[in-house]
């Protein structure tokens, strides 16, 4: 009798254990590899250890300039003009405001060196990434798609 209690015992916690596991490693739907507007880059995004979503490059169509990899030499701070462009974060700080939208970021935009506020808005295969300073109204949005 004790025996048999204790298996229901045991198989009730592994059962509790194996869905809260579950439900943790369950990812958001911005989570994963994006392509940029132009396709040139693969940008994961990800939830960093703050809880909020981060993003950076992973794969560049064009990684070499002149057979060395292409480095940030549009950035306004020296020290990071040698900082290569593969591997860079190019998303911080977002988190969820609704359902499809998430708030609160930057987005640094290595073409010309600057950050600037960010949104983000989730429709389904595709991101809608908008770039503004100050408000959004005054902005531009560039299209995302997902890819693996």
């Amino acid at each position: 009798m004790i025996k048999r209690f204790s298996m229901h015992v045991v198989l009730i916690l592994s059962l509790i254990l194996s869905t809260g596991l579950s439900a943790f490693a369950q990812k958001d739907k911005i989570e994963g590899l994006w392509y940029n507007e132009e396709k040139t880059a693969k940008v994961e995004i990800y939830k960093a250890t703050d809880g909020k979503f981060w993003g950076k490059i992973v794969w560049l169509k064009e990684p070499l300039r002149n057979g060395v990899p292409k480095m940030d030499d549009k950035n306004p701070k020296d020290a990071l003009k040698k900082v290569p462009l593969l591997g860079i974060v190019l998303l911080k700080h977002f988190k969820i405001d609704d359902k499809e939208t998430y708030n609160d970021g930057e987005i640094y935009d290595p073409k010309n060196g600057k950050t600037y506020s960010c949104k983000i808005t989730y429709k389904g295969d595709k991101l809608d990434v908008r770039g503004y300073v100050g408000i959004s109204l005054i902005g531009r949005t560039t299209v995302w798609e997902r890819t693996n």
